[in-house]
């Protein structure tokens, strides 16, 4: 009967699975009590119990003579071999995003851009404190709040904080709606927040639709090849949206498509997110960078809004410069129910969905020209 207690007793080694329980447990209550992003938060959550059990079998090491466990398997083919996984999500998320209002108003690529400083800040941040290029760009691009890019920077660069990087991205996706408005109310007036702005509801053309997913595809590989991946999956389902043909497709992968993939991606993360790996000073360190990465990013989208002013005759709302970053369609939300709360009046929704597709498209341009520029001095 001693093999019933060797459960117990493989727990009492190393108590930090018991941690990792908690942990586990605090992601499923966010994701149910709170509905954060439920769809990763949850399985997150789940998987990081399931991989804390002694002797769990989902996890397997061929080298101990046990079979290759599920987990395992998910995490080996899906993303360590080919970060497949995120790269078909964005197809997903390509089909879902409407890229009209940012057609409209082309000025709001320039939000979208601004809204990547606090990667390059961390960046530097990081490597000061003392970690090697590779993990302090990895750690960087959580700041874009886009959780297939952090994944496939990491990857790409090799970073040895994988598992703590996934888990924090994700994260401070689902905490947009916390961290957002207290910012954006530290970088702006009231006056500010006030500001109307008219929205052109001039038609954009077919044309002009099937148009864009291509060049900008042609354009980012041409400028920053290493982001093609992410770009092209992208604008891949951005194409299946616009052509008019595959709408039965289209739908599929907004809905069933993307949520199962998402279901897969957010189990198959907590491989990282064992113990030993996991509760690590660097971990606690990769969440303060990475909040701050977060913060810097938002604020660089705010000011850059406010210096457009500047030499602006139509003012734009600098809160459109927090929707820059890449977190959709939550960012956007952020700043359109903020513009209401100060007046009702003013509905700002669409130039925010504008401003965040942006930052779709610049999170990815981003990360590859960080693997492509930083990829060399690694080593890689």
């Amino acid at each position: 009967m001693d093999f019933l207690l060797e459960g117990f007793k493989a727990l009492a080694d190393n108590p930090k699975m018991i941690a990792m329980w908690i942990i586990g447990g605090i992601l499923i209550y966010l994701a149910i009590k709170k509905d954060m992003e439920p769809a990763l938060l949850l399985p997150m959550g789940f998987g990081a119990i399931l991989v804390n059990l002694p002797l769990s079998p989902v996890i397997g090491d061929p080298a101990n003579g046990e079979h290759l466990g599920i987990i395992t398997s998910l995490f080996q083919v899906g993303i360590e071999a080919s970060e497949a996984m995120p790269l078909l999500l964005f197809i997903g998320i390509g089909c879902m995003i409407d890229f009209g209002p940012l057609l409209t108003n082309p000025k709001l690529f320039i939000l979208g851009g601004a809204a990547q400083l606090g990667i390059f800040v961390t960046i530097i941040l990081a490597a000061m404190i003392g970690f090697p290029l590779n993990d302090a760009a990895s750690i960087g691009i959580i700041g874009a709040a886009d959780g297939p890019t952090a994944i496939l920077v990491a990857m790409q660069l090799a970073s040895k904080y994988v598992g703590p990087i996934m888990v924090v991205a994700y994260s401070y996706m689902a905490l947009v709606p916390i961290v957002q408005p207290a910012v954006i109310k530290l970088c702006t007036t009231k006056k500010e927040r006030m500001i109307r702005m008219k929205y052109s509801a001039k038609q954009v053309t077919p044309l002009m639709r099937i148009l864009f997913p291509i060049i900008v595809t042609i354009v980012s590989g041409l400028i920053a090849p290493d982001s093609l991946s992410l770009v092209g999956m992208l604008m891949f389902g951005n194409l299946l949206r616009e052509c008019g043909v595959l709408k039965s497709l289209s739908e599929t992968a907004q809905t069933t498509f993307s949520n199962i993939i998402t279901l897969l991606l957010g189990i198959t993360i907590s491989f990282q997110m064992q113990a030993d790996a996991f509760l690590t000073v660097e971990t606690l360190i990769i969440m303060a960078l990475g909040l701050f990465a977060f913060v810097f990013d938002t604020i660089g989208g705010v000011m850059c809004a406010k210096l457009i002013n500047l030499f602006s005759k139509e003012k734009i709302n600098p809160m459109l410069g927090a929707a820059g970053i890449s977190a959709f369609p939550m960012a956007s939300r952020v700043v359109a129910k903020m513009g209401t709360k100060e007046d009702p009046g003013n509905h700002l929704l669409m130039h925010a969905v504008g401003a965040n597709v942006s930052g779709q498209i610049a999170s990815a341009i981003v990360g590859g020209l960080i693997i492509g520029i930083l990829g060399p001095f690694c080593g890689l």
